[in-house]
């Protein structure tokens, strides 16, 4: 590749991700406002009733919004993360792209689970079509979960049948869950293109999944403060009285949450 001939402004770049990354979520923001609503009454209901909230990310990346809202401070402690060590990008990059392409492997995840009748199961994943995923949801939807996918139906939609990552079904998220919530990723997941380089740069669906997911939380907690209800939150354990107000609430989820 030859030398670009005049220097590249990277600042003008940054505030170009940047803007692409806000517009993404105040898309997010105001389009899917209805489906959020509606997946967060689903929540309200669940925490109502001192019921968990399962969230499961297969793929790469796609863990860490299940992540983004397990045991985290301001985040709800009836959140239980499924944190798979199939897909985990420190078990390996090339093997979690492995195991999210190998058809049944989400069945045996849901499966060893347990989860039943009266669950709730929140499914994240960028791009919503990997084998894993649609196995999680068609085995979590015939245990009679709810199910809600966080995913964006453009890049689902956009994807070719024939893609090696997709379900033997073809099927998307979207199609196979009970509530689907889009977030709006363009295919190929990225916002930047660097003049005189072939690729584009600058991945976004971290922040579509996190926004979404926050957007959900916070919807929650509204819908449970109006009905009297004041959910169990952690404190950060880095602040002052962290530690102490989290040990209050812990004997109530130690049991319960697997990967706490």
């Amino acid at each position: 590749m030859a030398a670009a001939d005049a220097p590249i402004d990277a600042d003008a770049l940054c505030e170009g991700y940047l803007a692409s990354v806000t517009a993404l979520m105040g898309d997010i923001l105001r389009q899917e406002r209805d489906s959020l609503d509606r997946a967060a009454g689903k929540l309200a209901d669940q925490i109502a009733a001192d019921r968990l909230v399962h969230v499961y990310g297969p793929g790469g990346h796609s863990n860490l919004a299940a992540q983004e809202i397990f045991f985290r401070a301001g985040g709800l402690m009836h959140v239980s993360a499924i944190l798979d060590e199939g897909t985990l990008l420190s078990n390996g990059a090339l093997r979690s792209m492995a195991v999210e392409r190998t058809p049944g492997y989400g069945k045996i995840v849901i499966s060893d689970r347990r989860l039943g009748e009266g669950d709730l199961l929140i499914l994240v994943n960028a791009y919503g079509i990997n084998a894993a995923l649609i196995d999680a949801a068609l085995e979590a939807r015939a245990r009679k979960v709810f199910t809600i996918g966080i995913s964006s139906r453009r890049h689902a939609s956009n994807t070719a049948p024939e893609h090696p990552a997709r379900h033997p079904t073809k099927q998307n998220l979207h199609d196979v869950v009970d509530l689907a919530v889009d977030t709006k990723v363009a295919i190929g997941d990225v916002a930047v293109t660097v003049p005189g380089m072939e690729s584009s740069i600058a991945a976004v669906s971290t922040f579509a999944n996190a926004f979404a997911l926050n957007c959900l939380v916070i919807r929650t907690v509204a819908k449970l403060v109006e009905r009297g209800i004041e959910p169990p939150v952690w404190r950060s354990g880095n602040a002052p009285g962290g530690d102490e107000a989290n040990a209050r609430f812990l004997h109530r989820f130690r049991e319960r949450v697997r990967w706490l």
